[in-house]
This record gives C-alpha cells, sequence and structure tokens, in this order.
C-alpha cells in the first residue's frame, strides 16, 4: 500500500497556538499516513517542540483540531497517551539506575506487571545492542548507548505512534546511524514516527514526508525528492567520448553548458524522471549517445535556503 492510500495516524487541521503575544503555530494542517516517517524541520524556535508537545498532550492547542489515531488530543487525551511514546531532546534516563531498572520503572508505570516488565526490557535491551550493559548504571553509558536506551524506553509500552523531537542531536555519525536504523526497523514494523530534526541529511534518510516549518507557519511539504525540485540548480551531467559527440549533443541541446577540457555537458533538469527521459530521447533520436550521464538535484540545504532566506538547520546551530 503506498503512503497516499494509508489511513492517517495523525491529522492535523488549523492549528494554532501563541505565548501571549506571540504566535508560534499559525494555522498548521498536516496529515501523517499510518507506518511510515513524517519530519518536520525548521529553526530553533520555529515551534518544533511546541507540536510535538501538542500532539503528545503535553500542551494545550489554542485552536484547530488534532486528532492522534483517530482520537482528539483534548477531549481524549488519556485514549491518545495510551497509544503513543515520546523521546524528547533531552533523555529521560535515570542516570542513577542501571539500564534494565528504566526499563522495568517504565514497564511499572505502563502497568504491565513485573513478569512482563521483566520480559519487555529483556527483548528491547537485546534488540537496541545492550544487553551486555544491562546491569550497569546508566550513568556509565556513551550519548549513543543512552540515546537508545531512551528510545527502547519509549516502546515498552508497545506504542504505534512514536515521536522523536530531535533523538540525534549531540550524537557522533556512528551513533546518529544507530538510531536511524532503529527509525527505520520500527517502520518496518508498522509503527509511524513523526520526527523533528535539525539535521537536514537526517530527514532526507528517513522521511516519507517532510515539512518545513519557519515563522508559525508550514512553507512547504512534500517527500524529499519533490522539495529538491522545487529548487533551481538541478542538472544532468553528460560525459562523451569525442568532442564530435559534445558538438552534436551541445547543438541539439542549446540550454546546456559545456566543458570542453573533460568532454562534458550540463543541462538543467529538474531529475524527474519524466524529463531525463525526455531528454535521452532527443540524443537517441539524433543517434548522440553520451557515454556516462550523472543526475544532480539541489539537496535539502538548498531547499532549506530558498524557502526561509537562512542558512540549513544544522548550520545554524553548528
Amino acid at each position: 500500500m503506498r503512503p497516499d492510500e494509508r489511513p492517517s495516524a495523525i491529522s492535523i487541521a488549523g492549528l494554532h497556538k501563541a505565548f501571549g503575544d506571540k504566535v508560534v503555530l499559525d494555522g498548521i494542517d498536516i496529515e501523517v499516513p499510518a507506518g511510515t516517517v513524517f519530519s518536520l524541520l525548521g529553526p530553533n524556535g520555529a515551534g518544533k517542540t511546541t507540536m510535538v508537545e501538542i500532539l503528545s498532550t503535553l500542551l494545550s492547542l489554542d485552536s484547530g483540531t488534532v486528532r492522534v489515531a483517530g482520537h482528539d488530543v483534548v477531549d481524549e487525551s488519556d485514549a491518545v497517551r495510551g497509544l503513543i511514546g515520546v523521546t524528547g531532546q533531552f533523555a529521560a534516563v535515570d542516570d542513577l539506575l542501571t539500564g534494565e531498572e528504566n526499563l522495568m520503572l517504565m514497564g511499572d508505570l505502563h502497568h504491565l506487571g513485573r513478569r512482563e516488565s521483566r520480559r519487555r526490557a529483556t527483548e528491547l535491551l537485546d534488540r537496541f545492542e545492550l544487553g551486555d550493559a544491562a546491569g550497569a548504571m546508566a550513568k556509565t553509558y556513551s550519548g549513543g548507548m543512552t540515546r537508545r536506551l531512551d528510545v527502547a524506553m519509549t516502546l515498552i509500552g508497545n506504542p504505534r505512534i512514536i515521536f522523536l523531537d530531535e533523538p540525534t542531536t549531540g550524537l557522533d555519525p556512528r551513533s546518529r546511524r544507530a538510531v536511524w536504523d532503529i527509525v527505520r526497523g520500527l517502520v518496518g514494523d508498522g509503527v509511524t514516527v513523526f520526527l523533528t530534526t535539525q539535521y537536514l541529511d537526517e530527514a532526507d534518510q528517513l522521511a516519507d514526508r517532510v515539512a518545513v516549518l519557519d515563522r508559525g507557519k508550514i512553507v512547504a511539504e512534500g517527500t524529499p525528492g519533490e522539495l529538491k525540485r522545487m529548487v533551481p540548480g538541478g542538472h544532468v551531467s553528460m560525459q562523451f567520448s569525442t568532442i564530435v559527440d559534445l558538438d552534436a549533443a551541445a547543438s541539439l541541446l542549446d540550454d546546456g553548458t559545456r566543458n570542453d577540457d573533460v568532454l562534458t555537458l550540463q543541462v538543467p533538469s529538474d531529475g524527474g524522471l519524466r524529463s531525463l527521459r525526455a531528454l535521452l530521447g532527443r540524443l537517441d533520436d539524433a543517434a548522440v549517445e553520451p557515454e556516462g550521464l550523472s543526475v544532480h538535484t539541489p539537496d535539502l540545504d538548498d531547499v532549506f535556503l530558498t524557502l526561509t532566506g537562512r542558512p540549513s538547520v544544522d548550520k545554524e546551530i553548528a
């Protein structure tokens, strides 16, 4: 089933939230299909955490409607809480407890019973490669281990929707990739993930759909590929074996930029399959065959800069 054919796990319509005179969320509309990753991008102070807090019933909204797993977050907040898990920017791990004790504590809070809590704790410790450190105090864990334990604690109650608020901030590249693998595994199990992040490559790697939040409004939404195609600068680069072939292609594609030294021709393109087929069709009709071809599209850094007029989120934070 395609993502756009799945039922909505999260539905937001006309969401407004202000703190005094400062409007943080100004008429937000979002639909998140079940079993997908939805990523919310935005600079510091854009309202990402505020949105997560409203979706997870931790903060009231001013107006609009928000439904999570079919339940209204205002009128059915208890039902929502029973179906979700939340991993915030700062780990909820108790440093003075062992990894296993942290998970057991969460099991108690979910009223799982001692035996079921221990079973789930053992299962999650193994799943997140923390079994060898189960009896060690959490204060001895590395940053990556702490974050993995934090996500495991979120999963103790088997939530079907998980909110991850900047889950890899401050982690080294290896630990970030480990968290990415965890997210992919969750979605493979049918879990819906709502991800806020300051790393554009993270959204590119994980998200089925991405929304850019700026000054309280969603300024763009789509798949990572769709967002990249909104920004100028995409092109197809073709390599030719002879100057004769390059001349023929350049005369046929007069909007291209040629480099005689390396026998290449760059042609503006949105990188889409349709435009690529049209380009190759024109070359084929003229019996011109490139030796090599590569498609270059703007990345999400370019998208963010174009849409907000500011550098990408991760560069801004650094």
